[in-house]
């Protein structure tokens, strides 16, 4: 018998890996920006892996792309105008969608053989990609920000890659000024922000340069994330004007509107930080 092939990434930061047993490979392309397999895994669903790195699996999926919205937009007043950085899977836009007071998300992915993969090995996740609302664009983001009109939005979420390559420049001053200076008052910028447990500096360094830009209010929300290094991962929000302490629990919500992890309770619980992280980032 044959022994069952396995996809495994090194994480040479952390000094650990993580794998997936496969069935078989679906997909694989070189794109003028990056390198893109699928595969179909035994235990897991499909799985998307970019330049050798694993950006999603069917199972676990929903814990980022809920982790990286609800909290936002359930602490945001009205979030009306939103903007998404990268997000080609669309889980994230999705997510946004739910929400029945967004009026416009426009998702801005500069790679759109990732959306177009999504679209057809993780359909679920691109159920809202005709909606009215939602605006698909496939350019650079962070011209997309350095250009976007003053105070024109509400939400921005930074659905981004690791800070390398084309998302290297997603994860300083420069860019959360254009950030800044796009959210209207009490806007939010959300960001994924790497493991608690193995990126901890680099969490400290984004969050100086969020305030740097002129950000009043940051806070990380530390979450279980299976398929990414270490397990954990986390998002951090900045606030344009007034903190970040409060939210809705409950809003005006579609009959529609369904979450898997995210509810009011975890909400409460990922502003509570471990002792580590509160001594690291000063809280």
């Amino acid at each position: 018998m044959s022994q069952p092939s396995w996809f495994t990434e090194a994480h040479q930061a952390s000094g650990s890996s993580i794998g997936y047993r496969l069935e078989k490979p679906l997909h694989a392309e070189k794109t003028p920006f990056q390198t893109i397999e699928i595969y179909q895994t035994t235990d897991w669903g499909n799985l998307m892996v970019i330049d050798g790195c694993v950006m999603l699996t069917s199972r676990d999926n929903f814990l980022y792309h809920e982790m990286m919205t609800h909290p936002a937009l359930f602490t945001h007043a009205r979030a009306k105008r939103v903007v998404i950085i990268g997000g080609g899977d669309c889980g994230t836009l999705r997510e946004v969608l739910k929400h029945e007071e967004v009026e416009h998300a426009a998702q801005v992915e500069i790679d759109e053989r990732v959306t177009r993969l999504a679209e057809q090995y993780f359909p679920e996740l691109c159920e809202s990609n005709n909606d009215p609302r939602a605006e698909l664009l496939f350019i650079d983001g962070i011209k997309y920000m350095a250009e976007a009109e003053p105070e024109s939005l509400d939400l921005i979420i930074v659905d981004s890659t690791d800070p390398v390559g084309p998302a290297e420049g997603l994860f300083n001053a420069a860019f959360y000024a254009s950030c800044h200076k796009a959210l209207r008052h009490g806007g939010i910028l959300v960001q994924q922000s790497e493991s608690p447990m193995a990126h901890i500096e680099l969490i400290k360094s984004m969050r100086a340069a969020m305030r740097t830009a002129g950000f009043s209010a940051v806070k990380t929300l530390p979450f279980p994330q299976p398929c990414y290094p270490t397990g954990w991962w986390s998002c951090t929000m900045a606030r344009k004007g007034g903190d970040l302490a409060g939210f809705r629990e409950r809003g005006a919500l579609s009959k529609n509107f369904t979450t898997r992890y995210y509810n009011a309770d975890v909400h409460k619980g990922a502003l509570a930080l471990p002792e580590f992280m509160r001594e690291a980032l000063g809280e």
